[in-house]
């Protein structure tokens, strides 16, 4: 887990430290034994397993779990608790085995822990003193000697010790005591009855007593030293105590922690039996004390060894005394007690411990480099130390390394056979080279050793990821500033190139590939064009690979000749081998014997691997030299070895567990961590069930640790740790040993999707946080419950046991600080391996819900710039799942790239903008933009409402020729990816269209294909030729199945010339062909491919159709004669003929749910028949809708069978099934002729291709208005095909290119409203969620704000240029060029009142809705009641820019250089201000909460703000320099403290108008328009963008919020059309932008994650899905006229009404002077900016 800090956090970035530049330099000896990051929290417990079972039990079940969701979430660190003694046979307790394993964890701990390492847990009793697994050969026969001298029996050392002479020196060591004890049940006493044979602890009692007694007799007589006598005296508590805290550092002692408990008065229940557990007891003629000298031990060690401790160092200590209960004891209560005191102390002590010790910024970082470098360096250092066989190839490398006069320098390969030690061999030169450079050029010299062991990282099994990699350390170690890094892989190469020249003899460069046959063959990697042959004198370059993979060898050999460069890791010297074991058995003290040898030497004349001769030196390790030895002892080859190795495994712990750890081990993508095995294990039922039936467990909820300590014991040196992000995990070795383990484990399918689905539990969190996980035993275990774990098991509703796992949880992140969410550890093992094990099992949902959407998922990968892994990931996803909503979400996240990469706050707006258009089409994204709702706004506070984004992503695109050979025909098939292509050549070619791969291929044998087709099943493909042939293929297997000749006949075209087929269709076992003229049609068995009998039709054929059910055949033909046939016998059951019969049936289509049948002729006129009875078809329509020159091109009936589409040259005509009356008919302008049509999935859109143009144009049916222009750059269209099957649309240009398109996406953004003109301006009402739009129009369109579909059309006569509505937003009045003023009621759509007069410049309402200020520019401008129409006064002094005050007084405008307060009751000027020196006013606002006061600005560059009651000015403020220069307009807070500005630049201005101090805040770019919330504490604002990375070049502008209390910017998202206004409501903060292209976009902010919104946001329209049956329907607006004639008429000073007005207004107010709390409407704002469209929208006419 990585830590990441944003910049500017209180994290210091290590970029500099000591140890990365050691790391990128790769000075492997510089670095520390463990590396950063790969270090975790390692608790070693010590104690004595009899008296402090209750305190490790409740530890482990409260505390321990909590300990470690603190360290994964505050330090991304693993918390681990070693206690062996948990789960642990209590006969194992005393077990030299288990005490050796214990003291090497101990070791382990104490040295690796990140944080606290030891606690020790201590009590009354001092504990058994430990029995010596091995006691030397002297020893043991002077302790035989003194036992027998103080007359012991010793018949029990002589049984349970084995003399060795494999040991150095020679030694007797314990023998198994599973082996003694099953012996001891088989051998019987015939003389003597004995009883059962004794089991371990009495033996082991006899042990410790004679060895005891004689060791004191030996130390008595000062023959034996106390330091040897020592390990038969003391327990196993005191060795751990002494090696923990003995001889250590006061700093270290810090992460140390000592819990004593004593019992007062305990020595008065020494009778009591249960006392037994607590104190050491012995018995004493007949009588039970407590044992002196295990008392004298005790208190030497806990009352004085740990005191002197503490007195010189910050070692903790607690004690505490503890009252047995006078009768019971030390009873189950005062225990409880106890313990309870104990976890809370405990844990306040871990985590203080952690908090002072361990840093949450370790000296690592989230650059993928760093940890690419660390990963190898890891594997460097571990396999370095694995290089035991010295070889003369280590010395001629270090001589390839050191500068030579060599004029030229090629790279130099090691090559050699599996198991030959390359890999070893180049871990070690990688570790050695940077000193052996430094030896021979001096200190001064810093050479850069870069080693990379292909195929172990991602980054380094891509040939352009690791050309990437090396290139950015090259540019690091060299100090080369490289701005970008190519695109294109030649590019960098090129540039790895130019780096390689960037060495010197100061600076040396040494390169290192190993394994190069493991990198793809992706860019033709291993090919080699890649690696520089000729190097300069400073760089060296090594690379290993295998002799016979790929061809590498044989390629490099033709790159480099001399074969000096070349080095041979053959089999060793066999005696070399034999004596290099022997060095290897006597560095752990062992050796083999002379007869031992023989075998020894058998086994190396078969083989001498250095990997062969590692096996069998740890198999003769085990040896003993009473052990029988023969030739099976040893196998001769590698991999008998390995499997030798896991079965010996398999006896040791148990088959199932080992097989399963390994298993888990293998099957994991980059392998598991310790905890995980642990985790993993204690999920798997099968494991647990077998630890059941081999020990008693207390408690079954977690495997025991010593099963995992064993497994890593047995496996050491095969099973190894590597550092992966920063985890450290158990991986193999070498690819040998995993792939025999995967041999081994991985075989039965049904076990690996249970492991991989156990895995996929794991990592998805399934049963963290306590949830319990169902427990069965298998079928013949019977195990009673037990009394200590009723607290951890609960039953299900069925009755069964479930018990909690104790599995931590796994989010995608652990968030450190919930106030801060950048700040956050990666849960990297999630994001690693979640998805390889759901894919592996087979579980498509929760890959696509619990990973592929989920925003936290994709936020957390791209903050860490891990965005191609992501894609990579969703298009792994996509070809498992084959869901079109993963591949739209792959071309979204790829055309958002850069925008994200550099602003990863954005990604919810920016998917949300791109989600909501295609929701209904496509419903599996809800998921995400539900997720986005959830959790973008901790990042972007801005949250889309409704998106009007129609960018469409552009399509698979396929060449189907490389030639002039022109495509016949393209089929679609059941697979959305795969098509088939037909040429003229007689070539028919299927096609992956994404991949751009020839699935299969036909030839037609020299005969050019006239057209082909697909049966229903895709069973049979058929072609026609022009040899008048039908052929016939299995589709599957592209092999011929028959070849059917179509026979002339006397009625074909006259003059003896070849006709050709002119058409055949296909039913379910048929083929029907005809041939040109010919009346007949012939009927083909497709089964079994030979013909059966014709139809003899009355005119020429022209199509045929068969029923969906393959019963019927229907024949269309000449005089629009239709007959009808049955099929399976050839009989004609009827003839029916149009009235139209002067042409011929173009097309006949079967409505099979009504049983009618559709007869279309050439020029599209149509006869509907009933054929219910079939043998006398009744006509129920007929149509005649010819038209000159007007031919039918193509015909489409919809899914629903509910309308039909006739596209002819020039029109297209959309018929009503239900009604059979034409609904739409579009004529093309200019002439312009179609060459086909189709219809939308929900048959609201028309989707159409033009003669010689190359785009498909969409049009509304309701609206005639081009919704869409789908731009083909690859040349005219002259083919559209529909595959209905899966919704996708090809297109065929005239350079043979295919595209395919997504019909659901084209559906949802021809869905999008839009008037068609840039918006001018928008007014919220009050209340109620509509919005009202002017485009400069003769319309205002009415909006619904939840569904942002356009309701209504207000329709004026003139170019609408005032609009303003009442606060219910029930009334609107406008005004046009012309004139004349509307008054509208909104929701009928009348329009109730219509004044003729002057032109106005701007309409004013007052805020009780009461009365009408109409300003004009010429003239005398009026205030009037909106009830009536009737005149209140006029006003005869122009004004501009005008408002009304809030208590309705005066209206405040310009006139000239004056301010004017002009009485609404009146028309007279009341108050005015008057500019001096010919200064003039440039702008002015109302202060919102006082709105008698008003500020504006002077051309003199003075802000003043005026009180209007007392005329006077209450301030002045000056502004600097020329800063009207480019002012744009401003706004003011509520308070009227501050006035944000804008210039027109990039910088927001922010004023404080008490003392004029003016303050820049950086903006995303040049601010085009802002605007202040209503309640002054945001500002909103849209810029240009900065970014000149849009590669796509639709991004122009930003939306921006910042928060004013702080300056922070909360949110911004792209807007990828020009906006045209800017708006914000006044209740909550929604914004509301119109574009030019005449839509709107509306978005909320939520900041701070208001709980309320989100709830709005989640029940908003936009964010409902419904299914098909339901699924919502974008409604029809309405149109509202105007009046044609007017109510009244304005004269210069009067008014004429023609009629009272009908106007009703309500007024909550008593006096016409008051007026509610309502705040003066958004007037018009005319911006004057434009965006070109990027298609030019083809007009057509609608007729009815």
């Amino acid at each position: 887990m990585l830590m990441w800090s944003v910049p500017g956090s209180r994290l210091p970035s290590p970029r500099d430290s000591a140890l990365r530049r050691a790391a990128l330099a790769g000075a492997v000896a510089d670095l520390p034994p463990y590396l950063p990051g790969s270090r975790s929290i390692k608790v070693f417990v010590s104690s004595n397993p009899e008296d402090t079972e209750a305190e490790r039990k409740s530890l482990k079940e409260h505390v321990y779990p909590k300990l470690r969701e603190f360290c994964r979430e505050n330090y991304g660190l693993e918390f681990q608790v070693i206690d062996v003694y948990w789960g642990l046979d209590p006969e194992e307790w005393d077990n030299p085995e288990i005490h050796r394993i214990r003291m090497r964890l101990l070791e382990d701990c104490l040295k690796t822990s990140a944080g606290p390492c030891f606690v020790g847990l201590f009590g009354e009793k001092y504990g058994s003193v430990r029995i010596p697994g091995e006691v030397e050969t002297s020893e043991f026969e002077m302790i035989l000697d003194a036992a027998v001298e103080a007359q012991l029996e010793t018949k029990v050392l002589e049984e349970w010790y084995c003399r060795d002479e494999n040991s150095v020196p020679p030694t007797y060591y314990l023998k198994p005591k599973s082996e003694m004890l099953k012996n001891s049940q088989n051998v019987t006493d015939i003389t003597i009855n004995s009883p059962n044979p004794k089991k371990w602890k009495e033996i082991s009692e006899d042990i410790k007593k004679v060895l005891k007694t004689a060791v004191n007799l030996l130390q008595e007589r000062g023959t034996m030293e106390s330091s040897k006598a020592k390990k038969y005296l003391c327990s196993a508590i005191e060795d751990e105590f002494e090696f923990a805290l003995g001889n250590q550092t006061p700093a270290f002692l810090k992460k140390c922690v000592c819990y004593i408990r004593k019992i007062a008065n305990i020595d008065r229940h020494v009778k009591n039996p249960e006392m037994g557990r607590y104190m050491d007891i012995i018995e004493v003629n007949g009588k039970l004390i407590r044992d002196p000298i295990a008392i004298e031990k005790l208190v030497k060690l806990r009352d004085e060894f740990i005191p002197t401790i503490v007195a010189s160092s910050n070692l903790r200590v607690y004690t505490s005394i503890t009252h047995c209960d006078m009768k019971l004891g030390y009873s189950e209560n005062v225990e409880n007690q106890y313990v309870e005191g104990l976890c809370k102390q405990f844990y306040d002590d871990m985590i203080d411990i952690i908090q002072s010790i361990v840093q949450q910024n370790f000296d690592i970082e989230s650059d993928a480099l760093y940890d690419e470098v660390l990963q190898h360096l890891s594997l460097c250092k571990m396999n370095a130390s694995f290089y035991q066989y010295e070889c003369e190839a280590l010395d001629l490398i270090q001589k390839y390394i050191l500068p030579c006069k060599s004029a030229q320098v090629n790279p130099l390969v090691v090559y050699g056979g599996p198991c030959t030690g390359k890999t070893l061999l180049l871990a070690k030169v990688a570790q050695q080279a940077y000193s052996w450079l430094q030896e021979e050029m001096g200190s001064d010299s810093v050479p850069v050793i870069t080693v990379r062991f292909l195929g172990t990282t991602e980054l380094s099994t891509e040939l352009k990821t690791l050309l990437q990699s090396l290139c950015e350390q090259l540019a690091i170690n060299y100090r080369c500033l490289i701005h970008s890094y190519p695109q294109k892989v030649h590019d960098l190469r090129d540039l790895f190139v130019n780096l390689l020249n960037e060495s010197s003899f100061h600076r040396p460069l040494v390169l290192i590939f190993d394994a190069v046959e493991q990198l793809s063959d992706g860019e033709e990697a291993r090919k080699l064009w890649w690696l520089p042959i000729h190097l300069p004198r400073s760089v060296r370059i090594i690379l290993s690979t295998l002799p016979n993979k790929h061809g590498i060898l044989q390629k490099l050999r033709c790159l480099i000749q001399e074969d000096d460069n070349y080095i041979e890791l053959p089999q060793r010297d066999r005696k070399i081998c034999s004596q290099m074991l022997k060095c290897q058995l006597l560095q752990v003290k062992r050796k083999v014997t002379s007869g031992q040898q023989i075998y020894v030497n058998e086994a190396l004349s078969k083989c001498t691997l250095p990997m062969f001769v590692n096996l069998i030196y740890h198999e003769i390790m085990q040896w003993r030299s009473h052990k029988d030895v023969d030739e099976t002892s040893l196998c001769g080859t590698v991999h008998d070895n390995i499997e030798h190795l896991f079965w010996t495994l398999e006896n040791k712990c148990g088959s199932r567990l080992a097989s399963r750890a390994l298993g888990f081990i293998t099957m994991a993508k980059v392998g598991l961590s310790e905890m995980e095995l642990e985790d993993v294990l204690s999920l798997d039922n099968h494991v647990l069930n077998e630890i059941t039936t081999k020990s008693e467990l207390r408690n079954p909820l977690r495997i025991p640790y010593h099963f995992i300590a064993r497994l890593k014991e047995e496996l050491c040196g095969y099973l190894v740790e590597r550092q992966v992000r920063s985890v450290t995990l158990l991986v193999w070795a070498n690819r040998h040993l995993h792939l025999i383990a995967q041999k081994l484990y991985l075989q039965n399918e049904e076990d690996i999707q249970e492991m991989h689905s156990i895995l996929a539990d794991y990592f998805l969190g399934v049963w963290s946080g306590g949830r319990p996980r169902l427990f069965q035993l298998e079928k013949g275990q019977v195990r009673p419950p037990d009394n200590n774990i009723k607290s951890m098991i609960k039953e299900n509703e069925t009755g069964e046991k479930t018990f909690d796992r104790q599995v931590p949880e796994q989010p995608w992140v652990f968030q450190c600080n919930p106030l801060e969410p950048d700040i956050f550890f990666v849960n990297h093992r999630k994001s690693t391996e979640l998805l390889h094990h759901l894919t592996r099992s087979e579980r498509t949902d929760e890959l696509m819900y619990s990973v592929i959407m989920n925003f936290s998922w994709l936020y957390t990968m791209i903050k860490i710039g891990h965005l191609d892994k992501v894609l990579s990931d969703i298009d792994l996803a996509y070809n498992y799942s084959q869901e079109k909503e993963l591949k739209f979400l792959a071309r979204t996240l790829r055309s958002i790239k850069l925008k994200v990469t550099k602003n990863p706050s954005s990604l919810s707006a920016e998917l949300q903008q791109r989600l909501l258009p295609v929701i209904s089409s496509l419903p599996k994204l809800r998921h995400l933009l539900l997720e986005c709702d959830k959790d973008g706004p901790k990042y972007c506070s801005i949250v889309p409402l409704h998106s009007s984004l129609d960018v469409m992503h552009s399509p698979e695109r396929l060449p189907l020729t490389s030639s002039h050979a022109h495509v016949i025909e393209v089929l679609p098939t059941s697979s959305p990816t795969v098509v088939i292509a037909a040429l003229e050549n007689g070539s028919i070619t299927t096609w992956d269209v994404e991949s751009h791969q020839i699935l299969r291929q036909i030839t037609t044998a020299n005969s050019a294909v006239l057209g082909m087709k697909l049966t229903h099943d895709e069973k049979y493909l058929v072609v026609s030729t022009t040899k008048n042939t039908l052929l016939i293929y299995d589709n599957h297997n592209s092999c011929q199945l028959s070849e059917v000749e179509v026979k002339g006949s006397k009625h074909c075209i006259a003059g003896g010339g070849n006709c050709f087929i002119h058409g055949f269709t296909l039913s379910i076992n048929h083929a029907l062909a005809w041939l040109q003229g010919s009346k007949v049609v012939h009927v083909i068995d497709l089964i079994y491919g030979w013909p059966l009998y014709q139809f003899h039709c009355w005119y020429e054929v022209t199509c045929v159709q068969c029923s969906p059910d393959g019963v019927y055949a229907f024949c269309g033909q000449y005089l629009n004669t239709t007959t009808i046939f049955l099929l399976g016998s050839g009989e004609k059951l009827s003839t029916v003929t149009s009235e139209f019969s002067g042409g011929y049936v173009k097309s006949l289509l079967i409505l099979a749910t009504v049983q009618e049948m559709v007869m279309i002729d050439n020029e599209g006129s149509l006869s509907v028949w009933n054929i219910d009875e079939i043998t006398n078809p009744q006509l129920i329509e007929d149509f005649d809708c010819r038209g000159k020159d007007n031919e039918v091109v193509s015909l489409e009936l919809s899914e629903d069978q509910s309308a039909i589409l006739i596209c002819k040259t020039f029109s297209i005509e959309v018929l009503d099934t239900s009604i059979w009356k034409v609904a739409e008919k579009f004529k093309a302008k200019r002439n312009e002729r179609l060459t086909s049509a189709v219809l939308s999935k929900n048959g609201d859109s028309i989707i159409a291709s033009m003669e010689h143009m190359s785009s498909i144009l969409v049009w509304r049916r309701d609206t005639g208005q081009c919704m869409a222009n789908l731009q083909e750059s690859s040349g005219a269209i002259v083919q559209l095909v529909k595959s209905n099957q899966h919704n996708l649309l090809l297109s065929l240009t005239s350079n043979g290119i295919l595209s395919v398109w997504d019909i659901d996406i084209i559906t949802a953004i021809s869905n999008i409203d839009k008037t068609g003109k840039a918006i001018q301006s928008l007014l919220l009402p009050g209340k109620g969620e509509l919005i009202y739009t002017l485009d400069g129009s003769e319309s205002v369109h009415k909006w619904s704000f939840n569904t942002g579909y356009i309701e209504a059309i207000f329709k004026h006569e003139s170019v609408v240029e005032n609009c303003v509505l009442t606060s219910s937003g029930e009334l609107m009045v406008t005004s046009d060029d012309k004139g004349s003023q509307y008054i509208w009621h909104t929701i009928t759509g009348d329009n109730i009142f219509r004044i003729n007069g002057q032109r106005i410049s701007q309409l004013l309402i007052t805020h009780n809705d009461q009365f009408v200020v109409s300003l004009c520019n010429q003239g005398v401008s009026r205030v009037w009641r909106l009830s009536t129409g009737q005149k209140v006064c006029n006003i005869l002094v122009p004004m501009q820019n005008a408002f009304i005050t809030y208590p309705n007084t005066f209206v405040i405008g310009v006139s000239k250089n004056k301010l004017l307060a002009v009485s609404l009751w009146t028309g007279s000027v009341t108050k005015k201000f008057c500019c001096e020196d010919g200064t003039t006013i440039v702008n002015f606002k109302l202060i919102p909460d006082s709105p008698d006061c008003v500020v504006f600005i002077t051309s003199s560059e003075t802000l003043f703000v005026w009180s209007v009651t007392d005329e006077a000015v209450c301030r002045r403020v000056q502004l600097p320099n020329n800063f009207l220069k480019n002012l744009e307009d401003f706004q003011i807070s509520p308070n009227g403290k501050l006035g944000i500005l804008s210039r027109g630049d990039d910088n927001i201005n922010i004023m404080d108008l008490h003392n004029g101090k003016l303050r820049l805040v950086p903006a995303s770019g040049i601010i085009w328009r802002q605007r202040l919330s209503r309640d002054g504490r945001y500002l909103v604002y849209i810029c240009s963008s900065n970014c000149s990375e849009d590669v796509d070049n639709v991004a122009m502008s930003i939306l921006t919020v910042v928060r004013l209390a702080d300056g922070k910017n909360i949110g911004a998202c792209s807007l990828y059309k020009t906006p045209a206004f800017l708006s914000l409501s006044q209740r909550h903060l929604n914004i509301i932008i119109g574009f030019d292209d005449g839509s709107i976009g509306t978005y909320t902010v939520v900041d701070r994650v208001d709980a309320a919104l989100k709830i709005k946001i989640a029940t908003s329209n936009s964010r409902q899905v419904f299914s098909n049956t339901g699924q919502q329907i974008r409604p029809k607006h309405a149109n509202f006229m105007c009046k044609y004639t007017a109510d009244c008429i304005w004269r210069e000073s009067t008014e004429i009404f023609a009629r009272d007005s009908p106007i009703t207004v309500s007024d909550s107010s008593e006096t016409q002077e008051t007026a509610p709390t309502k705040k003066q409407p958004y007037s018009s704002d005319k911006a004057g900016s434009t965006l070109q469209i990027d298609y030019k929208c083809q007009n057509f006419a609608a007729e009815s």
